[in-house]
């Protein structure tokens, strides 16, 4: 038999446990509603923070670029992809996380995955957070640098690994807002430990920034280390796709090492760049998420956040205490709702689908075993009204689980 034929085999394995993943097609609908497979329902899926991925501002950006540029870039940005838009996105974006510079790529995940590999190499170290997202991971594993994973926010245990390694270059790799449990690392705490160690910090505030800190500049502003105090210890990487919605990244910080990642990062100098469709979008949602309207966005965002905690906190609902569902501590638009094995976050994702509501199950490997659960995921574009019928229909599952 052939390798090939193997692959039926593996394929049953993963729906034995309840592992194996299905795309659904999907289409916008109004307010925080999608339409699936051709059925509408309330979503609570999207990274879509502030709810801008409809926004009127970024769709007029977007129909003036297109007449301006067309719609491909042609080329990498080494050769002739580097658009007015792109370069004027650069420095607004540099602004908005009040850092030196900043660099603008196709992709987040091609950023982690190919900055690392730029920033170290065989016989220099990184120091990995065990809960961070899968492209420092891989970038991580494309470095060919020795890899240490602390336990997630252990800071002495990181120290530690620190003080032993004997690598002259070391870099710390960690997401500010881990994107399944929802808490943010204690950056001050992390910078801390570069600068008594003389290692580099990477930050991946890909859901952070938009919505933390003031103007929503994201969690390096939030911690009070950006500005002309900033630290040249730190790079600050985010996507555009979040709170921002749109499409693409952007890693900043110190002149010198943004331009070492424009000269090395093979993710950068080898694809095509971003259309300047995107890169304009983004520059009228950054408007937004700095100007008034941003405030009044994150103030509805945590008006919603503050409410599903109520509603789901211990002694809220005798049928969810009974559940044994765990919320995670998490202040920001990512509350995960713990509930146990693939199997159960698969039954209890399909119970609400039936009430008309869109709450993914996350399984392993994303998240470790034993802690399936539902990532639900908040936005400024759900309505009081929104939360409240999501609530009851976890609190009727509940019961339903209960009995």
């Amino acid at each position: 038999m052939s390798w090939l034929d193997e692959f039926d085999t593996r394929l049953a394995a993963l729906d034995a446990q309840a592992l194996r993943r299905t795309r659904r097609r999907v289409r916008p609908g109004p307010g925080a509603t999608m339409v699936v497979d051709g059925v509408p329902l309330l979503a609570f899926c999207s990274n879509d923070y502030l709810g801008l991925t409809q926004a009127g501002a970024l769709k007029a950006a977007v129909h003036a670029a297109v007449d301006t540029y067309g719609v491909g870039a042609g080329a990498s940005p080494m050769v002739s992809g580097h658009s007015e838009a792109n370069a004027a996105l650069e420095t607004e974006l540099a602004q908005a996380v009040q850092l030196p510079r900043a660099l603008y790529f196709y992709a987040g995940y091609a950023t982690n995955a190919s900055i690392v590999p730029a920033l170290v190499g065989p016989g220099d170290a990184v120091f990995s957070d065990a809960l961070n997202h899968a492209c420092l991971i891989d970038g991580a594993r494309l470095s060919k640098a020795g890899v240490h994973r602390y336990a997630h926010a252990d800071l002495a245990g990181l120290a530690a690994a620190l003080q032993a390694s004997p690598a002259r270059r070391k870099l710390v790799i960690s997401d500010a807002v881990f994107s399944m449990d929802g808490d943010v690392a204690d950056l001050r705490a992390l910078l801390a430990l570069c600068e008594a160690h003389d290692a580099l910090l990477l930050l991946d505030d890909a859901h952070g920034f938009g919505v933390l800190g003031p103007q929503g500049r994201g969690a390096l502003a939030a911690a009070g280390l950006t500005g002309p105090g900033a630290s040249n210890r730190v790079l600050y990487m985010s996507t555009l796709s979040k709170a921002i919605g749109v499409a693409g990244a952007f890693v900043a910080g110190t002149d010198r090492l943004i331009e070492w990642l424009l000269q090395k990062t093979r993710s950068y100098t080898y694809a095509t760049a971003a259309p300047a469709l995107l890169a304009e979008a983004a520059r009228a949602a950054l408007r937004v998420v700095l100007g008034d309207e941003g405030e009044a966005l994150r103030q509805r965002l945590q008006a919603r956040i503050a409410q599903l905690r109520a509603g789901l906190a211990p002694g809220a609902d005798a049928a969810l205490d009974a559940a044994g569902w765990r919320l995670m501590p998490s202040a920001t638009a990512i509350q995960p709702l713990v509930v146990g094995s693939a199997e159960a976050a698969l039954a209890l994702m399909a119970q609400l689908r039936e009430q008309g509501l869109w709450v993914p199950a996350i399984r392993p490997p994303t998240v470790p075993a034993g802690t399936a659960r539902l990532r639900i995921a908040l936005s400024a574009a759900h309505e009081e009204a929104d939360v409240q019928r999501l609530l009851q229909a976890l609190q009727a599952a509940a019961a339903r689980s209960y009995r």
